[in-house]
This record gives structure tokens, C-alpha cells and sequence, in this order.
């Protein structure tokens, strides 16, 4: 009896913590000043029709079709079913927020969409919603263009430094505590380097740049700064810098390659191609020709 009384409180203990586990992942903490974030950006039925399609490309293998209750049940926790109560309840900074930083099986897509992507995202989400009524925010996109950016490279630390500031009608506005995400751009997309920062008290962030990088003949690298600031939205800058490691590669679109066009593909492959057509038009031929005879032996 006793040791049955202690099989049941170990499956019980087992149950709770299970179930404490499942609640724990599915709990989002959200500051409250993200929570109350809006978007500019209208929704309408554009922005949902664009926001539809970002979903299907990106989200419907796990989260279903909204509505239809048919997410991937073989993740922990299951991904909700975005036209639910549960995510319809939830304020568009929240949405928002766990797009944008993702956890856990759920993907941060901070650096796969724009943050008007984004938003969009959450237009197709909430047209599910008919009691829904957006409350747009304040924020001028406009301001976006304000933003200036200040980036250099220090070679004996090896420290890309980016300072931004905005140019108001009132003076140099210094982007303080705002988050900087840099990269180097490669063939098939962007590559991170170091960690995301937090501008300082003079809007500056430092970065630590990898010293066996590869840039082009001349060592030069294209280098994307992001910051997010709340007053002039999300803004991205490109330039070029002579920080790689100059390497002598022809271009993925220089040589002979099977993704490049005709006139550059492999030769092997313009022979096999080539011959390929000819055998068929060949066989083709024979076919027409040995029906030609058929139906000449049929009139005799």
C-alpha cells in the first residue's frame, strides 16, 4: 500500500511538473513599453494580402492555417493557432515583440523581414479578428531619413566603430540606449558579426570585426549598420569598407557553373544538354518516319 501511495505521488509529481513546463514555454515575458507599441502603418486589405503571403512562405509549416486548428502538433509547445482567442487577446506590441525576438522552436525574425514586413505580418493576423480595431501609432516613418550614420575601423584593435546621430531642425539629436546590429554582406545574404550592441550616452557602439574576413581583390567589404530607435523607427545604412581579407576568387557569376547563364555554363553540361535535344529530335523523327512507312504499307 505504501509503495503504491508513493508510485501515485511520483506520477503526480511528474504530471505537475510536465504541465508547469508546458505552461512555462508558452509564457511570454514582454516589457510594458513594448507591449504598448502600434504600428504606423495602416491596416488595410493590401497590407493583409501581403501579409498573407509572408505567412505562407514563412509560417503555415508550423502555425497551420489560421482558423483551421491544424498546426504542427510534434512541436513543444505547440504552435497556437494565430486566428485563436489566445493570440487575438494579445496587444500588437506583443505580436510584434515575439516575431521580432523569437524563443525557442519559434525563429527570431528580426533579421529576415524589415520592421514593415513585419507590421504587415500582423495586418493578415488580425483580419481574422472582426471586434479588432487598430490604434495607430504616432510615429512618423519619415523621421527615418534623419538618421545619419558615422562608421570606422580601427585596424590595430580591430573595432568597427558606428556612431549615429539624426540632424533636427534644433540641432544633432545623439541615438542613446538604442539597439545596433551590424553585418557584412555575402553572396547569399548578410552575415552578423559580433553581437548586437547598445549605443552609449554618445550614440556610439563598437563591434568586433573577424580579421580572416574575405573581401574582394582589394580587401573592401560591404557593411550594413541597423538601428532601432522608438523616435525614428528602424533604419538600415550600406557602405563600403577596406577591412577583409583581400582575396583574388572570381564571382559566383564569373566562372563556369551550373546556376550561371548560357554562355557560361559548364561545358560538360551544354555536350550532355545538347546531344540530349538532338536524340530527341532524332527519335522523333524516326517515329514520324516509321509511321509515314506503316501507313504506306497500309494503302498498298
Amino acid at each position: 500500500m505504501f509503495k503504491k501511495n508513493i508510485g501515485i505521488k511520483i506520477s503526480t509529481i511528474i504530471l505537475v511538473s510536465l504541465f508547469s513546463l508546458q505552461a512555462f514555454a508558452q509564457a511570454w515575458t514582454i516589457p510594458a513599453e513594448l507591449k504598448a507599441k502600434t504600428s504606423y502603418i495602416p491596416f488595410t486589405s493590401s497590407t493583409s494580402k501581403e501579409g498573407e503571403d509572408t505567412y505562407t512562405k514563412n509560417c503555415m509549416s508550423c502555425h497551420g492555417n489560421p482558423g483551421k486548428g491544424n498546426s504542427m502538433k510534434a512541436l513543444n509547445p505547440i504552435p497556437p493557432d494565430l486566428a485563436g482567442k489566445v493570440t487575438q487577446q494579445r496587444t500588437d506590441g506583443d505580436l510584434f515583440y515575439i516575431i521580432t525576438t523569437g524563443r525557442g522552436v519559434m525563429p527570431s525574425f528580426k533579421d529576415v523581414f524589415p520592421e514593415q514586413e513585419r507590421w504587415k505580418l500582423i495586418s493578415y493576423i488580425r483580419s481574422f479578428n472582426r471586434q479588432y480595431v487598430q490604434v495607430l501609432s504616432t510615429f512618423n516613418p519619415q523621421k527615418a531619413k534623419l538618421v545619419k550614420f558615422d562608421i570606422t575601423y580601427n585596424a590595430v584593435n580591430h573595432l568597427v566603430r558606428v556612431a549615429v546621430k539624426a540632424t533636427e531642425k534644433t540641432g544633432m539629436v545623439v541615438l542613446k540606449n538604442d539597439s545596433v546590429d551590424i553585418y557584412a554582406k555575402r553572396y547569399f545574404g548578410r552575415l552578423q558579426f559580433d553581437n548586437g550592441m547598445i549605443t552609449d550616452k554618445d550614440g556610439i557602439a563598437y563591434f568586433k570585426f573577424p580579421t580572416d574576413l574575405p573581401g574582394d581583390k582589394a580587401g573592401n567589404v560591404e557593411v550594413i549598420a541597423r538601428v532601432t530607435d522608438d523616435n525614428y523607427g528602424e533604419v538600415t545604412y550600406q557602405t563600403r569598407m577596406k577591412i577583409g581579407v583581400p582575396t583574388d576568387k572570381p564571382g559566383l557569376t564569373e566562372q563556369r557553373a551550373i546556376w550561371n547563364v548560357v554562355s557560361k555554363s559548364p561545358i560538360w553540361l551544354v555536350v550532355v544538354f545538347t546531344s540530349g535535344i538532338l536524340f530527341l529530335g532524332l527519335f522523333l523523327l524516326y517515329i514520324g518516319f516509321s509511321l509515314w512507312k506503316i501507313r504506306k504499307i497500309g494503302t498498298l
